[in-house]
């Protein structure tokens, strides 16, 4: 089975027929560009999902909606397990078991590179000896997931994180050295924590973030080098390219922060980096995730408005922003000649404020 995210119709075909030929006797290739945008790129973005403040989570949501479709290709098929190529190490078993030990705990869970042990060199190895061919070498080692959301490469001279990452393996990212001498200016506009449009163009999520890769990575935007917490204990070095990801989710954060109360704000960042968290971990199917959702989904019902950023050379930064819901009052907050604001209300706010301060004080100097 193979579900793209990401590939285009002639990759399908190809990777349908592979699959034909080296023993399948059966293969379902899917398309699932749109589902992905819309059930669950579109709920990272209202979440600002980013695990660790960094990872925009782009392989650990794909995880979850490819299950989804085994578990449904496996009942259609009557069949007694699914099957999936995570090894030991990484964070993707969790989400694979995890969905299917919720959704179908009847199916047997089969992890070949997990049970045999297969280290990547052996993995290599395994698939040069048996004439399938596959993306990388004994001499190119890098392991590379992409899908609509981003690109994450891993392994290879990666796995030392005091080494800069080399330029071989960019693929959708400009270094910004060598982006435009001039920066770019994208207007995005939201619906309800949703971006439906560039520029004034109106758009599907999902056609908005495949024209936003091209956009951002050219200028540079979207490089990642991270060094995570994973799962089951190890720290991992991690390249991405997600230049529409960090893109949107800045954007978002704009918006929201300031279509929401002091209080909305500082609780939904808890809120946020416990989403980001369990879609880490492999928990999408945990009831606690259901009940963040809801929170994360009213707040995001004001969440309609634009952000105009400005993309230079690897520089990400938001330069305007509107709302109808805005609760910024420009009357309120000016400094000059009209303003409404009652300046006498404040001192009265910071005797009371800071009124246990200041008692605390006043004992601490009784004690001495």
């Amino acid at each position: 089975m193979e579900f793209s995210i990401f590939r285009s119709e002639k990759e399908l075909k190809s990777i349908k027929k592979k699959a034909l030929k080296f023993g399948a006797k059966k293969a379902y290739v899917l398309d699932l560009k749109k589902e992905f945008a819309n059930e669950y790129i579109s709920k990272a973005i209202k979440a600002n999902g980013l695990y660790q403040d960094t990872y925009p989570l782009s392989s650990a949501l794909s995880r979850y909606l490819m299950a989804a479709h085994a578990i449904k290709i496996a009942q259609t098929e009557k069949a007694e397990a699914c099957a999936h190529g995570s090894t030991g190490k990484g964070n993707s078993q969790l989400r694979f078991d995890l969905s299917i030990i919720s959704l179908a705990p009847n199916l047997k869970i089969i992890a070949p590179v997990r049970e045999w042990g297969m280290t990547r060199d052996k993995e290599i190895e395994y698939a040069e000896k048996n004439y399938i061919p596959i993306p990388v070498s004994s001499k190119l080692i890098y392991s590379v997931d992409e899908n609509l959301w981003g690109r994450g490469i891993a392994s290879g001279s990666l796995e030392d994180p005091s080494i800069a990452a080399p330029e071989e393996i960019l693929e959708w990212v400009t270094l910004p050295e060598k982006s435009p001498d001039e920066p770019a200016y994208i207007t995005l506009q939201f619906y309800e924590g949703i971006p439906v449009a560039m520029n004034g163009e109106k758009m599907s999520l999902e056609q908005l973030i495949l024209k936003l890769n091209k956009i951002a990575g050219k200028n540079g935007v979207g490089l990642i080098d991270s060094v995570e917490d994973r799962i089951i204990g190890l720290k991992s070095r991690d390249f991405y390219e997600c230049p529409a990801a960090v893109t949107i989710i800045e954007a978002h954060k704009d918006l929201e922060k300031i279509t929401s109360t002091q209080h909305e704000n500082n609780f939904k960042q808890i809120v946020d980096d416990k989403w980001a968290y369990l879609t880490y971990a492999g928990l999408w199917y945990d009831p606690l995730m259901e009940a963040l959702n809801a929170f994360i989904d009213t707040v995001n019902k004001k969440v309609t408005g634009w952000v105009k950023l400005k993309l230079y050379k690897g520089s990400l930064r938001v330069v305007g922003r509107f709302s109808p819901y805005a609760l910024y009052d420009k009357k309120m907050t000016t400094y000059m000649t009209g303003q409404t604001f009652n300046h006498g209300s404040s001192a009265g706010f910071i005797e009371l404020f800071g009124f246990q301060t200041r008692l605390a004080q006043e004992i601490r100097r009784r004690k001495k």
